[in-house]
């Protein structure tokens, strides 16, 4: 393990196929006009039965490009690992170990279920970095088109915005697969999202994916792969497209996949990394579900209390009073997350205003690499200036462990991903959700606003 990899120092790293397949075969399935994305991509990965194709419910057996387990869900695979025979895991640098939810460690039982962690790295040779969120780690450093990434935590989907098929297992199922390699696979039926429209000033990607989980309810795309497609995508970042597939998983979704194309490819230069697998969908694939949304008509959009499903227009919840206004999580602290807040901020300033007096406004950058742009530009400043502040990189306040806990009866607005009893605190607290510029326009008046007032 290279000592950039320890420091959480975020070069790019290009990993190949963990299984080379029939180079004819993968051409032919990459062309065919009727396998979904899911298919395609779990047809190429699956080594069970290396030229058979992977239809919707089939069960495959896979060898993972990557996985991934964090300070949350890495102790107990661990644990089990040692249980398994211990020995070698089954290819080191197929294995990334991130300290992050509670970084820096809150107290002494959190410090040693960290210290294992790190041991355990450096022990048998996988990468390992604290003081970057994992999501967005992971989207700095390796993510790349036709990936099959499995993750010790549910929004391991965010990888899908770049067009790899991510999804979360659990603790025990990473030791598995650590041990021998391969896991067994459902492959998922699809749900296809059309998003069609010019993308309206003051709405974002954040309310775009609140919107399409409050119309399809949190259970509504169960164990299926989301293929988001239209007119409206092109008008989306990587960045962008990582929130929404972030939040797939909240719709019970499988994968939340932005199918590549030109604005993945523009990415993928600016990293240095290449592609696995260049997978689109088939013309003529049949989809389980559909979805169509005019963006054109769409406002900007806040989940209440309690839950991620629960979405209702801006407007018909300004003026809830706030205590804390929370802009992080792997949802929503990108640059262009912390840019679009800036810009609601900058112009703040120039009013003569700050923070609300009643407010804490704490913003948590997603990694080393996001903190370092946003200081570089002059934004980290900008915030201290405006009263908030600013955290490390690390997962605790989304999920309620440090930097940033709510007290008793105490109301949050959050760029992050869920909204349950009990997420960020104490469970007679409340959290709203919605995008970074709705929470940095909330954070000014102290209580929720209409963001389009300030831009």
């Amino acid at each position: 393990m290279s000592i950039d990899m320890i420091m959480g120092i975020d070069k790019s790293i290009q990993l190949e196929p963990r299984v080379k397949k029939d180079e004819d075969f993968v051409n032919k399935v990459l062309k065919d006009e009727v396998l979904t994305f899911a298919e395609k991509i779990l047809t190429i990965k699956r080594i069970d039965e290396e030229k058979e194709i992977a239809y919707k419910d089939d069960i495959i057996v896979a060898s993972p490009d990557l996985t991934m387990a964090t300070d949350g869900t890495g102790p107990l695979a661990i644990k089990v690992f040692r249980e398994l025979g211990d020995g070698d895991l089954f290819d080191p640098k197929r294995v990334l170990l991130v300290t992050d939810h509670t970084f820096p460690a809150s107290n002494e039982r959190v410090a040693l279920l960290q210290k294992m962690l790190r041991n355990f790295a450096f022990e048998k040779g996988a990468y390992y970095t604290e003081g970057n969120i994992c999501h967005q780690y992971l989207l700095d450093v390796f993510d790349v088109p036709g990936m099959l990434l499995l993750g010790a935590d549910s929004h391991t989907v965010t990888a899908g915005a770049v067009g790899a098929f991510a999804t979360g297992v659990g603790s025990t199922e990473i030791a598995s697969i650590w041990k021998s390699g391969s896991t067994w696979l459902r492959v998922p039926p699809s749900f296809k999202v059309t998003l069609d429209g010019e993308i309206p000033k003051g709405v974002y990607s954040k309310d775009l994916i609140l919107y399409i989980i409050g119309e399809a309810t949190i259970d509504g795309a169960t164990y299926m792969s989301v293929e988001f497609t239209g007119s409206a995508v092109k008008q989306l970042s990587i960045e962008a497209r990582a929130t929404m597939s972030n939040m797939s998983v909240e719709m019970g979704a499988k994968a939340g996949i932005f199918p590549p194309d030109e604005v993945t490819m523009k990415f993928l230069e600016e990293v240095g990394r290449k592609p696995m697998y260049w997978i689109t969908p088939g013309k003529e694939a049949t989809y389980d579900k559909e979805m169509f949304v005019d963006v054109t008509k769409m406002e900007p959009m806040v989940a209440v209390p309690h839950s991620p499903g629960n979405v209702k227009p801006v407007t018909e919840v300004e003026d809830v009073e706030i205590d804390q206004a929370f802009l992080g999580s792997c949802t929503n602290a990108r640059p262009e997350d912390l840019f679009i807040a800036a810009e609601i901020i900058r112009k703040a300033l120039k009013q003569g205003k700050k923070t609300h007096p009643k407010v804490r406004f704490v913003v948590t950058p997603a990694s080393r690499r996001v903190y370092d742009k946003a200081l570089k530009e002059g934004i980290i400043d900008l915030f201290l200036k405006f009263g908030a502040v600013v955290t490390n990189p690390t997962c605790g306040a989304c999920v309620g462990t440090h930097l940033g806990i709510l007290a008793s009866e105490e109301v949050a607005i959050s760029t992050s991903n869920r909204n349950f009893i009990g997420r960020m605190g104490a469970r007679d607290s409340f959290v709203y959700l919605a995008s970074p510029a709705t929470v940095a326009a909330s954070a000014i008046e102290g209580k929720i606003t209409d963001p389009r007032k300030y831009l």
